[in-house]
């Protein structure tokens, strides 16, 4: 079996651009939201289930209305749980799969891309966790300008997660994404040497 490496953050702090970085260095990574989308597709169990619990109001033209969904539980704690209860087995389960396949197929590390990694305790599932993080103060701007979000709307959604400070302190690695894509992207690679230098990642190019 090879090394799997957690990828977390917060919303907006800028993992999905290190994921980027990491797939283009030829790492294998499989996305969570990716897969989340797949397994809530038009006729899957997944939709019918949720359907089944938050009513057809969720629905438009038969496949997941996500901004509906999205009002419902970045707002109701209780609400958010459930959808975790429906989604998430699905989720790992695909993600595992998937994990394996590329083990099998030659690949000696494999990135799962979780943004819920710790609220959902799935850290079991990874061998070491990367965190993307930013001050709060980036976080919150990012988010409100992405979305074009109000400050309330943005805080909503920011505090539906762990907050970034408590990622960084169960993290195995962080970088530190407050500066500038090119900051960010030298921080991606001193880290993929780090994991070349211990054998994780096989190296192809001779360097010690």
């Amino acid at each position: 079996m090879g090394f799997t490496l957690g990828l977390t953050g917060s919303i907006a702090t800028g993992k999905s651009t290190v994921s980027k970085m990491l797939v283009s260095a030829g790492i294998a990574v499989i996305d969570a939201d990716i897969v989340a989308r797949k397994v809530v597709e038009k006729g899957t169990v997944g939709l019918k289930k949720i359907v089944s619990c938050f009513g057809t109001d969720v629905l438009l033209d038969g496949e997941l209305n996500r901004a509906k969904l999205g009002e419902i539980i970045f707002h109701d704690e209780a609400k958010r749980e459930q959808l975790n209860e429906i989604v998430h087995p699905l989720v790992h389960e695909e993600m595992l799969s998937e994990r394996d396949r590329l083990f099998r197929a030659g690949e000696s590390i494999v990135v799962l891309d979780i943004p819920l990694l710790y609220e959902s305790q799935l850290t079991d599932l990874v061998d070491r966790v990367l965190v993307v993080a930013t001050t709060e103060e980036i976080e919150l701007s990012r988010l409100m300008a992405r979305n074009e979000l109000s400050k309330e709307e943005a805080l909503a959604r920011i505090r539906a997660q762990m907050s970034i400070n408590n990622k960084v302190k169960l993290a195995d690695f962080v970088v530190d994404n407050n500066g500038t894509k090119q900051e960010t992207e030298k921080q991606v690679n001193e880290f993929l040497h780090e994991l070349k230098r211990h054998g994780i990642i096989e190296r192809n190019d001779g360097s010690e």
